[in-house]
C-alpha cells in the first residue's frame, strides 16, 4: 500500500508542473496571439503548396534562430507529448471548462497569477527594474486586498499599474548576456531551452503555489495547488499549442518557431 502511495505521489508531482504558467513554453500572454497564429498558418498554407509544387526548397521557420543538435531526440518526445496531450490532458480541460463557467475560470486564473507575485518582484529586482517592482508590489497589494485575494483585478483599472508586463527567471537571465543554449522539448512540459529549464526551475521554487509542496511536505494535501494550478491553465495552453501546430505542414518545427518567437518578444518587453 506504501508502494502504491509513493508511486501516485510521484506521478502526481511529475504532472503537477505540467504547463503551468511558471513554465516556459509558449503563453498564454504569448507574444502572438492564438488566433494570429492560427490565421498566419492558414496564410502560409497556399504558399507552401505552391512553392512544393514548384520544386523549390522553402524555410520558413529561418526566423526561429536557435540550435537543435538533440532534434531527433526532440522529435521523439514531441510525438509522445502531443499523444498525451491529445488523448489524455486535453479531455480534462475540456471536462474542466465543462464544469466551470468562464467567468469561474478567469478569476482562477487571476488569483494563481495574484500568487505568484514573487516570482516577478524578484526577477524585476535582479533585471534592475526596480519601478517595474514597485508596480508589481502595488497591483499585489491592490489585487489582494480590493480584488478578494486576487479573484478579482482592480488594479488593472489604475493606468500606472495596468498591463505590466510579467518577468521570470529566464528573462532573467536572458537579461544578463546568457544564451538560450540548446532547444530541448521536455516531457509534458513541452518547447524550451537549456536556460529556459533553469528558469523553469527557478519560477517553480520562487512560486507560493509550489511551497506546500517544496518546503512543507506533510501530507498528501500539499499537491493540491501545483496540481490545481495545472488543471486550470490547461485550457489556455492548449489553445495556443493548437494554434501553432494545427495547420503548419511540420508541427515540431513551428512550435519551436513559435516558442522562440514568443520568448523573444517577452524578453523586449
Amino acid at each position: 500500500m506504501k508502494s502504491n502511495t509513493l508511486l501516485i505521489r510521484l506521478l502526481a508531482l511529475a504532472v503537477a508542473p505540467f504547463l503551468t504558467d511558471c513554465a516556459t513554453t509558449p503563453k498564454t500572454g504569448a507574444a502572438q496571439p492564438a488566433a494570429a497564429v492560427k490565421a498566419a498558418g492558414k496564410e502560409k498554407a497556399p504558399a507552401r503548396a505552391a512553392l512544393a509544387q514548384a520544386g523549390e526548397k522553402e524555410d520558413e521557420y529561418a526566423a526561429a534562430e536557435i540550435s537543435d543538435p538533440l532534434e531527433p531526440v526532440n522529435r521523439g518526445v514531441f510525438w509522445v507529448n502531443d499523444q498525451l496531450y491529445t488523448f489524455v490532458f486535453k479531455p480534462i480541460a475540456k471536462g474542466y471548462q465543462l464544469i466551470f463557467p468562464k467567468p469561474v475560470r478567469k478569476g482562477i486564473d487571476n488569483a494563481f497569477e495574484n500568487v505568484k507575485y514573487p516570482v516577478r518582484f524578484v526577477n524585476c529586482a535582479l533585471q534592475g527594474k526596480f519601478k517595474r517592482a514597485g508596480q508589481e508590489t502595488g497591483k499585489f497589494f491592490v489585487n489582494t486586498i480590493g480584488g478578494v485575494g486576487g479573484i478579482f483585478q482592480p488594479a488593472e483599472k489604475i493606468p500606472s499599474l495596468a498591463h505590466v508586463p510579467a518577468e521570470d527567471t529566464a528573462q532573467t537571465l536572458a537579461s544578463w548576456g546568457i544564451g538560450h543554449g540548446p532547444y530541448i522539448v521536455l516531457p509534458l512540459l513541452g518547447p524550451s531551452s537549456v536556460r529556459d529549464t533553469v528558469g523553469l526551475a527557478g519560477d517553480y521554487a520562487a512560486n507560493p503555489v509550489n511551497w506546500p509542496y517544496l518546503y512543507w511536505n506533510t501530507g498528501d494535501w500539499n499537491i493540491v495547488p501545483p496540481a490545481s494550478n495545472t488543471l486550470r491553465s490547461m485550457p489556455g495552453q492548449f489553445e495556443t499549442y493548437d494554434a501553432a501546430t494545427k495547420e503548419a505542414v511540420d508541427p515540431y518545427l513551428s512550435a519551436r518557431s513559435t516558442y522562440v518567437q514568443n520568448r523573444a518578444e517577452e524578453a523586449r518587453k
